[in-house]
């Protein structure tokens, strides 16, 4: 009886270690390894080697490093702080206008860049003093840039989604156009609510003064705004416009995008040999990061399936009498508070393949249920204590910032991810319309 119970004890236990702080590719790897040992003999990992070297042969993970690459090249070539002052200007006449302007840049970015940390950071450094100085509340101010910078876990090309449409083995073009509906309609609703506490409470989020008004538009206003957004455009364009077109692949649409990110680097007279040498050295970092809890992930899911976890989990729902939208909704609470305490590469590579085949087998359409994974990942990154995007933020955010003001910030944006959510779930054709839109 004991024995039918030791996948979830499995599970359990790298759950634990992770929480306690240890390393979580060597904590999958390391106790999947073990675990594998002593219930079975090592010439069991035979079959280990085997998936490691198919997860090189595939081709769409070369998208990873790519995307990274190409967004941290970026965040290096000062597009952003030119795109967050230009919008300041253009949108500083209304209330709120200046956090309405980060929300847009973040949309943006995440449309050129994908990387949350790059955005946040560059966000950060360049808004936070400003929209302190000109008398923004501090909680607004940091949950519009925290929350504005999540935007590249849900609007394609995200690294979440190449991740995720590996995982459950859907392409991740169709999660790359799927994605976008959600991923605009989300920032509508921060746009709204910003606007509308912007009039609730004035004092909140007031706008810029006529002077600094005018002193924008006195001389070669023009000129900024065309260089300020047509070159993120034109990336964006390169990138998504190859893969929504069935051009290129979105591997091949990566590698396009790292091309165009040089070369932007290169106009805005930013490239040099320091920058590209910091550039592929973050790349590397963030790309072994990942390759090494995949390996990880490929030694547990192999070791939880040769125990009969799947088949344990199938069995547990179907007596529980569990309905696709029920277990639909235990996985997303999972997934939710997870995001408290563990990364979200950590959740795709640990709870994801688990349910995945569960979902595969009660006949739900994949895709949607990547989306919903990814939006409800987004939410990992704003909520304590393990709150990515605000570690970033602190770390940029000048003193009189404090930890409170974060936390209570990024509350109504969470309320509006989760609001969203939920509608995905009631209306699967805010996922579904624009593929089938697109294949027709």
């Amino acid at each position: 009886m004991i024995s039918e119970y030791l996948p979830l004890l499995l599970f359990t236990l790298v759950f634990v270690l992770i929480l306690f702080g240890y390393p979580v590719a060597f904590t999958l790897g390391g106790l999947s390894i073990l675990a594998g040992v002593l219930i079975y003999d090592i010439d069991f990992f035979y079959l280990l080697s085997l998936r490691i070297y198919g997860t090189m042969h595939n081709f769409v993970l070369i998208a990873v490093p790519l995307f990274v690459f190409m967004g941290i090249m970026l965040e290096k070539s000062g597009l952003a702080e030119s795109l967050l002052n230009t919008m300041a200007s253009l949108f500083g006449k209304m209330k709120g206008g200046l956090a309405v302007s980060v929300v847009i840049v973040g949309g943006m970015l995440a449309a050129s860049t994908g990387i949350v940390g790059a955005t946040v950071i560059t966000m950060g450094m360049i808004s936070l003093p400003t929209m302190l100085k000109r008398g923004y509340s501090p909680t607004l101010a940091t949950g519009t840039i925290a929350s504005s910078g999540t935007l590249g876990q849900i609007i394609p090309p995200s690294v979440v989604l190449v991740l995720l449409g590996t995982v459950l083995n859907v392409s991740v073009g169709d999660l790359f156009t799927a994605a976008i509906v959600p991923g605009v309609v989300l920032v509508g609703l921060y746009i709204i609510y910003i606007i509308a506490v912007s009039y609730i409470k004035p004092e909140s989020a007031p706008s810029i003064s006529a002077e600094e008004r005018q002193n924008f538009w006195s001389d070669g206003a023009w000129k900024r705004i065309v260089v300020a957004f047509v070159l993120p455009f034109m990336l964006i364009l390169l990138v998504l416009g190859s893969i929504f077109a069935g051009i290129a692949s979105p591997t091949e649409a990566a590698a396009v995008g790292a091309i165009g990110a040089i070369v932007l680097t290169a106009i805005q007279k930013k490239l040099n040999i320091s920058i590209l040498k910091e550039v592929m050295r973050d790349t590397t970092f963030l790309t072994c990061m990942v390759f090494m809890i995949l390996v990880g992930a490929t030694s547990f899911s192999l070791v939880f399936r040769a125990m009969g976890g799947d088949r344990l989990l199938s069995d547990l729902i179907t007596q529980g009498g569990l309905s696709p939208h029920l277990f639909l909704a235990v996985v997303l609470l999972v997934v939710f508070v997870a995001g408290f305490f563990i990364d979200f590469i950590e959740i795709i590579f640990i709870i994801v393949p688990v349910a995945a085949p569960i979902f595969a087998a009660m006949g739900v359409d994949l895709i949607w249920i990547g989306i919903l994974i990814a939006l409800n990942l987004q939410t990992s990154f704003l909520t304590p204590p393990f709150g990515f995007s605000l570690f970033y933020l602190k770390g940029v955010a000048p003193p009189e910032i404090k930890t409170s003001h974060l936390y209570r910030g990024i509350i109504p944006f969470v309320a509006i991810q989760i609001l969203l959510l939920v509608a995905v779930i009631l209306f699967p054709e805010m996922v579904s319309w624009l593929p089938e839109l697109l294949k027709d």
